[in-house]
């Protein structure tokens, strides 16, 4: 019997339950509305293919409603009523995510994709791609959708335009990648814009990370061996980067020893007699024992310079000879000890080797990386590029594109004027000066802001200083006429600063220029070139503008103690970078390298 009256029991509160529930034929379907206490008012909605209710209360979708109406936030593939907004809402600040349009008055809303958003007199802030316009619109239903009034046009992607035809009638909110409405009353016509072509814009320069110190390189050349210049001879401990110079390239894009015999076989007094075991010797060898005793010390592979630079075209004209340049260079690369490579392209002639040299940079990016996630290290190789400072040559690098790959740029700030001109001048002034009758546009500071205006940001940038003069004979001054270039030291017209000045020459400095001469009366002879003075200016320019640090070309032709440029530059910078260098090659050819250098 007890069995009887449960069963009665459960069908009386069944049926009773199944009466209570009505249809409204005003309000359908009604979907949950969850209620909860916040600062702020969010409606979230997302009934796909739905339209407009006219019922008062909470929009259609799912929805969460909160304490204080001020701020209503919908999601895109929603259509909220104007009615709905004003019974439950009142004036509204509206929040839409995706891709959103919103009107006034007179919806017609279409319910796939990105739907219409009907509100009066609404302020909006917006995240995406918005439109946020008055007047009778029509959505589409898929797609980013433009509608605005008066013929106004948007963009589809990135920042927002928002027509402003008429006097504003609500107050503008913030907004991400948007522009702020106005109400416009609904007579105005609507159109719909075709979408623009998307532009992409130069970016912000980014750092380049956690600052470490200023970076004081060098390059050091294979040829200033044979000239008796050796490794053991630089000022390690006033130096970051040695940039070893230069590594040839065969026309398959294969990356090779320039000079064998000063790279590796040469051998010091200090070096084994022994040929029983593969080691490396030569200028190799003392550059990783130099990195060993000094652990901020890293050492770069330059690649190219100006000799074998019309290689360069051929080598990066192919998948399959980019492929070979970055493989070999990252052998080489570790073969050697070295923390990186330094590619001296001088310098693509069209387009075509323009967009070849970025393609080239990421392969050896790629190479270098694989190398490191293969054998588990803790370094990135670095890359940088020597860079032109004048107009004519670097306007031939896409050097937005590049920065992507390079880490830093060894800006060649130098050979500004030589025997190519038809007045003496300055060869590495800061600041542009008059030369003679007009003025000199080509400076330093000129080329670091077109750098900057790339993209590129400044602590990427290191100032190349020249430790050498350019010589013009004959001529009466700076900006005058001149008759030749002379014979000079390494080559016709140049000297090394450690020849400079010349005995009976006076040395004038250039406040305009920021840059160092020395003018001999009797023999009519102009040098230009850096010096202590010069090269303490151009530390502070370096600070100032907050550049990554300096590089000098060549080590061979410094003075020694407090005249030496690199000491000067290394002492006046705040700090010396710290990044410490590698020492692990796993793969190296060569044993010593392979363990270390254990025994030196």
């Amino acid at each position: 019997m007890w069995k009887v009256s449960l069963w009665g029991l459960t069908q009386c509160l069944f049926w009773g339950s199944v009466a209570g529930i009505g249809e409204r034929e005003d309000c359908d379907p009604v979907y949950l509305t969850t209620t909860v206490f916040a600062t702020r008012t969010i409606y979230t909605t997302a009934a796909p293919n739905g339209t407009a209710p006219t019922c008062p209360g909470a929009p259609w979708g799912n929805t969460t409603t909160a304490s204080i109406p001020s701020t209503s936030t919908s999601s895109s593939n929603t259509s909220i009523g104007t009615t709905s907004l004003s019974t439950s809402i009142g004036s509204t600040t509206s929040a839409p995510f995706g891709n959103t349009t919103t009107s006034a008055t007179s919806p017609t809303s279409i319910p796939s994709g990105n739907t219409t958003t009907t509100v009066t007199s609404i302020p909006s802030t917006s995240f995406g791609n918005t439109t946020i316009s008055s007047t009778s619109a029509t959505s589409p239903p898929f797609g980013n959708t433009t509608t605005t009034a008066t013929s106004a046009t948007s963009p589809p992607y990135g920042n927002t335009t928002t027509s402003n035809t008429l006097p504003p009638t609500t107050t503008p909110t913030i907004s991400l990648n948007t522009t702020s409405t106005t109400s416009i009353p609904s007579t105005a016509s609507s159109t719909t814009s075709q979408p623009a072509e998307p532009t992409e814009p130069i970016p912000p320069p980014k750092p380049p990370g956690h600052f470490r110190g200023f970076k004081n390189a060098v390059y050091f050349t294979n040829w200033g061996v044979n000239s008796g210049f050796h490794p053991q001879e630089l000022p390690v401990s006033e130096l970051t980067h040695i940039l070893y110079a230069f590594a040839d390239i065969d026309l398959d894009g294969t990356v090779k020893s320039s000079d064998p015999v000063v790279d590796l076989q040469t051998r010091y007094p200090e070096d084994s007699k022994s040929n029983r075991t593969k080691d490396a010797y030569g200028a190799i060898k003392q550059l990783f024992i130099h990195k060993k005793y000094n652990r901020n010390l890293k050492t770069l592979l330059s690649i190219g310079g100006w000799n074998y630079s019309p290689k360069f075209a051929t080598v990066a004209a192919t998948d399959a000879t980019r492929h070979t340049f970055a493989t070999s260079a990252v052998q080489l690369v570790t073969d050697w000890g070295f923390d990186g490579i330094d590619i001296d392209w001088e310098y693509p002639t069209n387009e075509v080797e323009k967009a070849n040299f970025v393609k080239l940079l990421e392969a050896c990016r790629h190479a270098l990386d694989q190398y490191t996630l293969l054998h588990e290290l803790r370094h990135r190789f670095t890359i940088s590029v020597a860079s032109p400072a004048s107009s004519l040559n670097y306007e031939k690098l896409d050097l937005t594109a590049m920065n992507k790959y390079v880490d830093h740029w060894n800006l060649m700030a130098y050979d500004y004027s030589g025997s190519w001109d038809t007045v003496s001048g300055h060869q590495a002034n800061v600041f542009e000066y008059k030369s003679g009758p007009t003025a000199n546009n080509l400076s330093t500071d000129n080329a670091i802001d077109h750098y900057i205006s790339r993209g590129i940001h400044p602590r990427k940038i290191l100032m190349g200083i020249p430790l050498y003069g350019r010589s013009f004979e004959g001529t009466s001054g700076l900006g005058q006429n001149y008759s030749t270039v002379g014979e000079g030291g390494p080559q016709a017209g140049v000297w090394y600063y450690k020849d400079l000045p010349k005995p009976g020459a006076k040395v004038v400095y250039d406040h305009v220029a920021k840059a160092t001469y020395s003018y001999d009366a009797e023999t009519k002879e102009l040098i230009s070139y850096d010096d202590v003075r010069s090269t303490d200016f151009k530390s502070e320019y370096i600070q100032w503008r907050d550049l990554g640090g300096a590089f000098f070309w060549e080590a061979s032709g410094d003075k020694g103690g407090s005249r030496s440029l690199i000491n000067t530059m290394s002492k006046n910078v705040d700090w010396l970078d710290e990044t410490p260098n590698n020492l692990h090659y796993p793969t190296s050819q060569y044993r010593n390298i392979r363990r270390g250098m254990p025994d030196e």
